[in-house]
This record gives structure tokens, sequence and C-alpha cells, in this order.
């Protein structure tokens, strides 16, 4: 039976990387149905993501041979089969836009998620989890729980097989273990064009200072609060009318779109990590 794959990878960049790639697939009797590619000129890496059909090969086949293809090359390389979607746990607080808007999104077949849980520490929307049939997980956190807090949420991330981590407004700062657990798959959303108003009430501080624009970003999770890779940002035009109230309301529609392009990309195989930069194969 034909299935598809995703092919990623990086490596220093030499002539014949696409034709030694492509040539590798169709040896296999791969046909491919996708292909971008990118070279840094900064850095002299070349980024590579593939998108094939097989069928004479086994997924575990294709991962044995492609490791002694690669060495040569000195690739970082990620095999993924398409057939399943992705397994996500969900970090929410007190703010649900979105949280519901995730859920919405992979409940019409808009986003390629399996959410497996929702971890929230307040609880909120244990109603809203129940109603998408998801697993809800009420853990405080406080000073003095911190680290317990977040081993029983690494217990549940790993007891799932999370492959994606999303923080969907969860406002408690992770601890540098956690973000080095997590590291590579966990996306944030921030609630400002980064970097900007940082701290509490940052909509009181835009009024304050009479922005224009109202942005998000959405970012991997680093130890570096909010300095992460970035993957996506969104601005909305705003002006003097505008009351905090308003700006909220358009931040908030700007961050469920920001967040839910990442997460999609992210799904889809299609962001690869650059240094602290990334790449991005729409």
């Amino acid at each position: 039976m034909k299935r598809t794959y995703v092919l990623t990878l990086a490596c220093p960049d030499k002539p014949g990387i696409v034709h030694a790639v492509s040539g590798f697939l169709y040896e296999r009797g791969g046909n491919i149905e996708e292909a971008a590619q990118y070279n840094d000129p900064a850095t002299g890496l070349f980024f590579m993501r593939v998108q094939f059909g097989c069928d004479q090969h086994t997924f575990d086949d294709l991962k044995t041979q492609l490791r002694f293809f690669a060495d040569p090359f000195r690739m970082q390389w990620q095999l993924n089969s398409t057939d399943q979607p992705m397994r996500t746990v969900i970090f929410v607080s007190k703010e649900g836009h979105c949280l519901n808007d995730l859920l919405f999104r992979v409940k019409s077949g808009l986003l390629g998620l399996d959410i497996r849980a929702i971890i929230s520490n307040h609880r909120e929307f244990y109603q809203l989890a129940a109603s998408y049939n998801v697993p809800f997980h009420h853990i405080p956190v406080t000073p003095a729980t911190k680290a317990q807090a977040e081993a029983k949420q690494l217990e549940i991330v790993e007891g799932e097989g999370a492959e994606l981590v999303v923080l969907a407004r969860y406002m408690q700062i992770l601890s540098d273990d956690m973000c080095r657990r997590l590291a590579g798959r966990a996306i944030n959303i921030h609630h400002s064009f980064l970097p900007s108003f940082k701290g509490a009430k940052p909509y009181f501080q835009a009024h304050d200072r009479g922005v224009k624009l109202i942005g998000a970003t959405a970012h991997y999770v680093t130890a570096d609060l909010d300095e992460g890779p970035i993957i996506e940002q969104g601005v909305e035009r705003v002006d003097h009318t505008f009351r905090v109230e308003d700006l909220a309301a358009t931040g908030r529609d700007t961050e469920s779109l920001v967040l839910a392009r990442a997460v999609k990309w992210h799904s889809e195989h299609r962001v690869l990590l650059d240094g602290h930069k990334t790449v991005i194969f729409r």
C-alpha cells in the first residue's frame, strides 16, 4: 500500500544535494509530490523538505537506508509519515480564545492534530475540553509547587507520546529544565509583535503609547523568555478610536490566527530550525 512521507533535512551546502536526494528516492520507487529547498548564505547550510509517496519500502526500511545515505553529507534529517495526525498536548490558563480556536480547527479537519490532553493551572475550560472529548488535567502552580507541577505536566506529555506542546496563552513561565525537555516541540503565542511591550497589561501599555499596530508572535519555547525562534507573526492596524477593550479583542483574533498557522506548519513538518531562526517551507 502506498504511503506518503515527509523528509526534512539540513546539512552543509554543496553542489548535487538535490540531485542526490531525488535520486535516492527514485531508486526506491519514491514519487516526489512536493519539494522545496533553501540555502542560507549566512551559515552555509542547506535545508530541504520533500513530500513523497512510496509503496516499495516500509517506513523502517527507508529510515535505515537514509542513515547510510545521509552520513557523507553530514545531514541532520527526519522522516515522518503523514498518515497519523501529530500527537499534541495543549497548555492553557484563563484566556481560552486560542484553545477554542485550535479545538474547532481540529474538529473541522483544518489541523492535522491528535489532541491528547489539555493541561491548565485553572479550571475554567474543563467543560470546553469535555465538549470535544479531550481529557482535562487541572494542575495548580505556585512558586512552592512549581517543580512538582512541572513533573506532573511532563509525565502527561511523555505518557501521551506528545510530539507537540502548544502554550495557548498559558501564563506561567516554564523552568529552564522544562524548556530543555520540550526543546523544538513547544510553541508559545505571545501577545505582541516581538520585541514589544513586556510584562503585565500589555494592551494598557499599548493604549497609553497610542500604538497603530496590534500584533502577535508564535515562537518556539526556549529558556530565554520570549526569545525563541520565531515561526509566525501577524499585525492588525488600529487607531486612536480603539479602547483598551477593542485592542484586546483585536489582539485575541490575531493571536488565534498566528498560533494556528504556526501549529499547522509545525504539524506538517514545514518548519526547520536554523540556529535562532526558522526556515518555513509553506
